[in-house]
């Protein structure tokens, strides 16, 4: 009995054993892991924290400018920021981070800068730099007509506060030509849906669309289309009057236009010709604008 009890507690002793060394051998796991996904998180140009004189920072982040490597200079304008954020230079870093972030297309991150820096200095000369910025970031991410427009409504809004608030800016006059080109994207995804309930004959639907591109974006490229479509689509509704109206005032404002051409033809096969009334919504709209 008692060789019994001495090997039950040699085997005690032994467990206890066992489990120290498990312990101790997860704990080494465990730290090895942890040095491990340190390194793989590190990058090349990721800012490790130093606390560093803001000009040193600064001129650091500059550097990296001229070399042309934005992803570091972004990340020491941000430290610039989170040492020194009530120095003269956290202001200057604030924008300069927005503009390195726009540099490798990070265009969120350029947004909250810009948009910062619009927040905490509202009355700076550079303000309208910041606001351009913001508007150029919508505008990089427009996609074809075919998706969705949230880009491209951003980027007219952004746009069309930086010629609200600063119309001599040099930074508007680009932002003008954006504008038209912005709303010539907005009415060419009118289109491209008003053709589609067109080609199914689904004809006010297509009218719809066709109505809003004379009533947002009449001063863009997709007008006469609009106009024929409309032609087109009133004639298939037996609506005579519109569809005259809306050929006459193609014929009068784009006479020599392939779309002009086809709408005669159209209102020719049923022995019409173009003839504004007064009473249309289209005559009324177009006169809204010009």
């Amino acid at each position: 009995m008692r060789e019994a009890r001495l090997n039950n507690q040699d085997h005690l002793r032994h467990r206890k054993q066992m489990a120290g060394s498990f312990r101790a051998a997860l704990m080494g796991a465990m730290a090895l892991a942890t040095l491990g996904l340190a390194g793989c998180s590190g990058g090349a140009d990721d800012v490790v924290y130093e606390e560093r004189p803001v000009e040193q920072i600064y001129n650091s982040a500059m550097d990296a400018v001229a070399e042309g490597n934005y992803i570091k200079a972004a990340k020491e304008f941000d430290e610039v920021e989170r040492q020194h954020p009530y120095s003269e230079w956290a202001r200057r870093a604030t924008l300069m981070s927005a503009y390195s972030h726009y540099k490798v297309n990070e265009y969120d991150d350029a947004i909250l800068s810009a948009q910062r820096f619009i927040a905490l200095h509202p009355g700076n000369k550079d303000v309208a730099y910041a606001y351009y910025l913001v508007g150029l970031c919508y505008y990089e991410q427009i996609s074809d007509v075919g998706r969705d427009q949230d880009m491209t409504q951003n980027a007219l809004s952004s746009f069309y506060e930086l010629v609200r608030r600063y119309p001599k800016s040099e930074y508007s006059r680009d932002a003008r030509l954006k504008i038209d080109l912005t709303l010539d994207h907005l009415a060419g995804k009118e289109m491209e849906v008003g053709r589609y309930y067109l080609k199914r004959n689904d004809y006010i639907a297509a009218i719809n669309r066709f109505r809003v591109v004379l009533e947002k974006y009449q001063t863009t490229s997709h007008t006469p289309e609009a106009l024929e479509r409309l032609t087109e689509a009133y004639l298939a509704l037996g609506i005579k009057q519109e569809a005259q109206t809306a050929a006459a005032i193609l014929g009068y404002n784009y006479p020599g236009s392939d779309w002009y051409e086809d709408a005669y033809g159209l209102l020719a096969g049923q022995g019409l010709k173009p003839e504004e009334h007064k009473d249309s919504w289209i005559s009324k709209a177009w006169k809204t604008v010009f």
